[in-house]
């Protein structure tokens, strides 16, 4: 797992509309990079819009916001369509990039184990290095404590 003061791994992938999206392109500005497990799923959908929420007051405190899983590019288009997001929805099928980053895991429900997304939020800073790191994020008032963190 990463820990705040690595250099945050770079990554080019696809957001939902198609578009490539590399981390490098955001380089003087603070990127916050949420992983959510499934678009379209009620957490995954109350995170997002929470971040769409406080999408402007982000901006103004300089940084960017970029919502990460594994879900196919045709999903995250309906996602990002469902939810009004105006930030892009990356796609990382291959899961190279939640691997690089620690958050695909073994999980357990219900007594019956799989690998998936723990739900983390990274902030990553102006110069490419990890600021902050929320693992196991609790979906409720996370945005605003994201929000707080970027200063």
């Amino acid at each position: 797992m990463l820990k705040e003061g690595d250099k945050a791994p770079d990554f080019t992938v696809f957001d939902s509309s198609g578009q490539a999206v590399s981390l490098k392109n955001f380089k003087g500005k603070d990127v916050l990079l949420y992983f959510f497990p499934k678009a379209n799923t009620p957490g995954c959908t109350m995170e997002t819009c929470d971040f769409r929420d406080q999408h402007k007051l982000i901006q103004k405190k300089g940084a960017v916001v970029l919502g990460m899983s594994a879900d196919s590019l045709k999903s995250q288009s309906n996602f990002a369509a469902k939810c009004g997001v105006s930030f892009p929805l990356l796609c990382d099928e291959g899961k190279q990039i939640l691997k690089a980053y620690g958050v695909w895991k073994e999980k357990s429900l219900y007594g019956r184990k799989f690998m998936g997304i723990e739900r983390t939020t990274v902030i990553i800073g102006k110069d490419g290095r990890i600021r902050r790191i929320f693992p196991k994020v609790k979906v409720k008032g996370h945005a605003e404590a994201v929000l707080q963190a970027l200063g």
